[in-house]
């Protein structure tokens, strides 16, 4: 099939907008409803950071096994793993280094565990704690907070210059965004100091309340059951003030238009469209910094085919050749409409957008991107406004 007539490249401020935060930022947030390719973006916007010569990091919440297929890193992993370097150099990158991880927030939180708690005795109690293993079910928003957690330690580690996170499905992906915050509401000792077996009391009326919560929480949930919750936050108190620290730290970064950038993927469907645009009022009535839309498997960036109706059949072309011919012809021109449609919806939500963000096209690549090298391929018409005939060069 043909492709239909429109520009061969983006318009070169928009790419270069693009590319300059793969080359800048140290967090690049990739939002979106599920199914539209965000993770594929994610890591697309990865490798486009490595071949820059940057030290990079793909990190997904929402689980991607073809991510990991594609990249050569274990699915199920206890920390980020680097792409084979083989793998690099097959799809055309000479310089910079890509790792990808899908989140595991048990590891996470585990290595918080140990890293926070005031000694390693105390880190073993916890861990030991049966009610530690249940944990994403009793805190609203624990799982949530582990990919923040994560997300705060790998950016301010040192260890990558670029963090590209792929979020999940952009309604879960707001929990992640405010998971922080509530659990440093949480994680407040004037509430948890009624259940600590060596919280302050102060006066009677301090002691009379905690007294009657701890017996009525006894009397819920039976005395086994609420002593082990009683040993669990004792185990976990001397961590709570660094835990809220690293919440405020990871807003603070979110928050960075120095650092951070929060991206919109979306296809030209509605329903799809209509997630996004939401999310762009949520991003920015929490003032984080939104860089603008990537439209995605969408016809508003051509490929620059050659058009059917140019094609000349010789005079003794038979029947079957000119009705293949015709068919062509009308599928073109079906795809100049979608192509027509997709760059006015391009157009509206730049419109849309705040000063200085953008709203690219994505290359329409066909079916799923399986290897590196469509990886690089779209990396390319994203950050330069052009693709990469095989991976190896514009």
């Amino acid at each position: 099939m043909t492709h239909p007539t429109s520009p061969e490249r983006l318009p070169l401020s928009d790419a270069a907008q693009i590319g300059a935060l793969v080359h800048e930022k140290k967090v690049i947030v990739c939002c979106g409803a599920g199914g539209v390719g965000k993770t594929t973006t994610a890591a697309a916007l990865g490798l486009a950071g490595a071949r820059a010569g940057r030290k990079v990091l793909v990190l997904t919440i929402d689980p991607a096994r073809r991510l990991a297929e594609a990249m050569g890193i274990p699915a199920a992993a206890s920390k980020p793993s680097p792409v084979p370097h083989d793998r690099l150099v097959d799809a055309g990158l000479e310089g910079g280094e890509l790792h990808a991880w899908m989140l595991n927030p048990a590891a996470v939180f585990e290595s918080m565990v140990r890293r926070l708690s005031p000694t390693p005795e105390r880190a073993e109690k916890l861990l030991a704690n049966r009610l530690y293993r249940h944990l994403s079910e009793m805190v609203v928003g624990m799982q949530e907070y582990t990919a923040a957690e994560a997300l705060y330690e790998l950016s301010t580690s040192g260890a990558y210059d670029l963090v590209v996170l792929d979020t999940p499905p952009s309604r879960n992906a707001l929990e992640f965004l405010e998971a922080p915050g509530r659990l440093a509401r949480f994680l407040d000792e004037r509430v948890l100091g009624f259940f600590l077996p060596d919280g302050p009391r102060k006066g009677g009326f301090w002691r009379k309340a905690s007294e009657l919560i701890n017996s009525l929480f006894a009397r819920v949930f039976g005395a086994q059951f609420y002593e082990e919750l009683l040993q669990f936050f004792g185990s976990a108190s001397g961590m709570f003030a660094a835990m809220r620290s690293h919440a405020d730290g990871v807003r603070t970064l979110l928050s960075s238009r120095e650092a951070a950038a929060f991206l919109l993927v979306t296809s030209p469907e509605q329903a799809e469209i209509a997630e996004a645009v939401f999310l762009r009022d949520k991003i920015l009535a929490m003032d984080l910094p939104f860089a603008g839309f990537v439209l995605n498997r969408s016809y508003a960036f051509g490929h620059g085919f050659r058009e059917p109706e140019r094609v000349e059949l010789p005079p003794d072309a038979t029947d079957a050749a000119r009705t293949g011919l015709a068919k062509l012809v009308a599928l073109a021109c079906d795809e100049r409409l979608r192509a027509e449609r997709d760059r006015g919806l391009l157009a509206r939500l730049k419109e849309h957008s705040p000063k200085g963000a953008v709203a690219v096209a994505a290359p329409h690549l066909g079916e799923a991107i399986e290897d590196l090298r469509g990886l690089m391929r779209l990396a390319a018409g994203l950050t330069e406004g052009e693709l990469q005939a095989d991976g190896h060069g514009a």
